[in-house]
């Protein structure tokens, strides 16, 4: 039987951290310039890259590998913000995702790229979450950090989580025809605001500012440490689920290996 390969695409260092706790030590690879860690699990390999944040960078490092190999499965992974009534470290599950940009802007069309592998995990997930933790994600290409924008979020797209980087990689799996699914786990809140404005840190300068507003607002200090903790729980949520995810298929090959015998 031919070899399954499932992608798994995060943003950060730490997302990704979360995701290779969950495998064994895998085999370094370079693919179209892009590097990626390999890991095999009997006749699956799973093959994980990091995008870094946002859209652009998300579709830049998707077509460097999908173009260079090809997929069972799409899987974007990492931590997100819930947009419905949830616990933090819960998983939210998107079959679908639409972009929205600037606020005003309406949604863009929805992507949806279903397949027999994506209708293998969505149904293993059913068995571990809600069924209300599981249909549309919205991407933006800003960090959204105001309980109320969140809330115009979720009443203009119906999306149940937000990121930064699904949509780009639902258009690459599109292109590519590759089955998609969105993994994610919550780190914070719909109603909940964001200690300080994250978009400093994503600009070429915006260290220098960013450090200066924790500086100037020392209470930042306990929001941010709330949200390290936070992210603390959401990146064990990841570590744990795609550890009995790829038990679970491993199992069931086995299965259906004796039961052919």
């Amino acid at each position: 039987m031919p070899v399954k390969r499932i992608v798994i695409f995060a943003a950060t260092p730490w997302e990704m951290k979360a995701v290779r706790s969950a495998f064994t030590p895998g085999a370094e690879r370079r693919i179209g310039g892009l590097p990626v860690c390999v890991h095999t699990v009997g006749d699956r390999e799973y093959w994980l890259a990091q995008t870094g944040v946002g859209v652009e960078n998300a579709r830049q490092r998707a077509a460097q590998l999908l173009d260079n190999q090809s997929f069972s499965l799409m899987v974007s992974t990492g931590f997100a913000c819930a947009l419905i009534a949830a616990d933090i470290g819960a998983l939210l599950v998107g079959r679908e995702v639409v972009y929205r940009g600037e606020q005003g802007d309406k949604p863009s069309t929805v992507l949806d790229v279903p397949g027999d592998e994506r209708d293998l995990m969505v149904t293993f997930v059913e068995t571990l979450v809600r069924p209300e933790h599981i249909g549309r994600f919205v991407s933006t290409d800003r960090i959204i950090g105001s309980a109320r924008e969140k809330r115009t979020f979720a009443q203009h797209t119906q999306a149940i989580g937000l990121d930064m980087e699904s949509s780009a990689l639902a258009a690459q799996a599109q292109r590519a025809q590759v089955p998609f699914v969105i993994i994610r786990s919550v780190s914070d809140l719909l109603d909940e605001d964001l200690p300080l404005d994250f978009n400093l840190f994503l600009r070429p300068t915006g260290w220098v500012k960013g450090i200066g507003t924790v500086l100037a607002a020392p209470s930042c200090l306990f929001g941010l440490g709330r949200l390290r903790r936070q992210s603390l729980v959401a990146a064990e949520a990841l570590t744990l689920f795609f550890r009995s995810y790829a038990a679970a298929m491993l199992t069931d090959r086995q299965n259906k290996g004796l039961s052919s015998a």
